[in-house]
């Protein structure tokens, strides 16, 4: 019987039975079952550790996940909202029309908004909450978005809503894509995509109620949205 306990030693050094061999021909007393040491170290501690530090680490990034205070966000992180914005109610006064498309316009120029709230944007976008348009009652008369010519390219039919989720696919304010669908960004609205990650961010399109050939496209990480027309396919 000693040979082959021997031979099973010499194949596995650090294997628990070697251990216990050890203390039975030497008469030491076994360790607990729970307590494992190899070379001096508490292996048991340092798993029990490291389980606690990962734990820790996982719960921080769940609670920044979901917005300080472990709120879900209220603009953006990823809410979609249910329908696009209701009509304006009352016509704004006409606006003075922007710079020529490809132009940038002046920052006073912008499409900026007044910061409804501590931590929202100052350009138009939804509330996660009651999916609220802010930002959107000009009213058919806004100067920015008249085309002479709307949807001169056709209209887009590749779908509207939360049903409808796109990956923005490459290009940039003046021209950008996703599923073969070309677009191109109101001058008007350029300040409000200067932070859209053109290849990879997600967006809804939804139909303008107010303004003959545009659409809105919406970004569902920032939460914000602008005027689009429609290129064609």
């Amino acid at each position: 019987m000693g040979f082959p306990i021997l031979s099973l030693l010499r194949r596995f050094p650090e294997a628990p039975i070697r251990r216990r061999y050890r203390r039975q021909q030497t008469g030491q007393p076994e360790l607990a079952h729970h307590v494992l040491r190899f070379d001096g170290r508490d292996i048991a501690g340092e798993v029990n550790v490291k389980k606690t530090i990962g734990l820790f680490v996982l719960v921080c990034v769940t609670a920044f996940a979901q917005g300080r205070g472990g709120r879900p966000a209220e603009v953006g992180g990823g809410h979609i909202p249910a329908r696009g914005p209701a009509p304006a109610k009352v016509s704004a006064p006409s606006r003075a029309a922007t710079a020529a498309r490809g132009q940038q316009p002046a920052v006073a120029n912008a499409n900026r908004i007044a910061v409804d709230k501590k931590g929202h944007p100052d350009v138009p976008h939804v509330h996660a909450k009651n999916d609220q348009w802010v930002g959107h009652g000009s009213g058919p008369t806004d100067a920015h978005y008249h085309l002479d010519q709307p949807w001169s390219h056709g209209r887009f039919t590749g779908g509207f809503g939360a049903q409808h989720v796109f990956v923005l696919g490459g290009g940039n304010r003046e021209r950008f894509w996703f599923n073969n669908f070309y677009w191109d960004v109101a001058p008007y609205d350029y300040y409000i995509v200067g932070g859209w990650n053109w290849s990879g961010d997600q967006i809804v399109i939804y139909e303008d109620p107010d303004h003959p050939g545009w659409y809105l496209a919406y970004n569902s990480r920032l939460g914000t949205y602008a005027h689009v027309e429609y290129l064609g396919g």
